[in-house]
């Protein structure tokens, strides 16, 4: 079992950055593919970005492409989400999530193929 634990959000102005990081539990880390995910007030959870268990891969929504960054540390089994050029529709919770499978050879992009979860990280972003 993968235990998540996002920090780093906050309160930031419009064209500002963020970094968001999660940590995890467990030597198991390496194995499975990490996502972000981020849930607006009144809104359904919404993929931001993913990263392949051996981080060769990103994939990220068309909303945040260019802007955010996903990456991996294997070593300190930590997860991060730079995000820049932030804009008010940015404004959400935000959650890690760990894959259903190990060494998955296609990289989720959705939530029901995560089993793992966070307890998300409030990121505003005013204007």
């Amino acid at each position: 079992q993968v235990q998540l634990v996002e920090s780093g959000g906050g309160l930031v102005q419009a064209g500002g950055s963020l970094r968001l990081a999660c940590a995890a539990s467990g030597r198991t880390f390496t194995k499975y593919a990490m996502g972000w995910f981020r849930q607006g007030p009144g809104k359904e959870r919404e993929f931001v970005a993913a990263i392949s268990w051996s981080g060769g891969s990103t994939y990220y929504a068309e909303s945040v492409k260019g802007r955010f960054t996903i990456s991996r540390d294997s070593a300190k089994y930590t997860v991060y989400l730079q995000m820049n050029s932030l804009k008010p529709e940015d404004t959400a919770v935000y959650y890690c999530a760990a894959d259903r499978a190990v060494y998955a050879p296609v990289v989720p992009t959705t939530v029901k193929d995560y089993e793992y979860w966070g307890q998300g990280t409030q990121v505003t972003v005013s204007s």
